[in-house]
């Protein structure tokens, strides 16, 4: 599939939106590296005038997560596997104690700036996590109607205490990666923001 100018739509149902933690600190033997996938979420992407590098700034892309969304997917490393108990709990303390959904229902990124090709761009925008809007960069690449990339986010930059456990024996490391791999769904009319 080739993509042309003009907007697409984006969510779960033409891709996924992953994040992905690892452990550090002393007991970090003890603990998993987990898969978290966001079940729901939506966005919109607007390619410009034939994906032409030398006017890049014509494309563009917002994205809204529902935080409460969040599920643990899967762990690896640890002593133990990951039972469904634990990926409960995971989850009652990521909405509870480290996003706190109840105050901050929606994690949102929309871009400020688009450069690169389609083989090899960057996206910089704004993340608005916890409340907290910090600029955010994702790289990726469009081929074949599908746009894959990532994105490296510091907890810490949007006042988020990295999750620790056992005294901070066993802490998850600051730097968290999401990850895309989403299908182009063109979409008719789509508004620039």
């Amino acid at each position: 599939m080739d993509v042309s100018a003009g907007g697409y739509g984006l969510g779960p149902e033409s891709g996924q939106l992953l994040v992905h933690t690892t452990r550090t600190g002393l007991g970090a033997k003890a603990g998993h590296d987990l898969t978290i996938e966001v079940t729901r979420w939506h966005g919109e992407a607007v390619v410009g005038p034939a994906l032409d590098p030398a006017d890049p700034a014509g494309s563009w892309v917002t994205v809204e997560v529902d935080a409460d969304s969040l599920a643990v997917r899967q762990g690896t490393g640890g002593v133990k596997p990951l039972t469904e108990s634990d990926r409960r709990e995971i989850g009652k303390i990521l909405r509870e104690k480290i996003l706190h959904t109840r105050r901050h229902p929606t994690i949102t990124f929309r871009s400020t700036r688009v450069e690169g090709t389609p083989e090899e761009f960057r996206v910089e925008g704004e993340l608005t996590l916890v409340g907290v809007t910090r600029p955010a960069e994702v790289r990726g690449s469009l081929a074949e109607g599908r746009v894959r990339g990532s994105a490296a986010i510091v907890q810490s930059q949007w006042g988020i205490r990295p999750y620790s456990a056992f005294f901070g024996a066993l802490k998850l490391s600051d730097e968290v990666e999401v990850r895309f791999d989403v299908g182009l769904v063109p979409e008719e009319g789509t508004p620039r923001p």
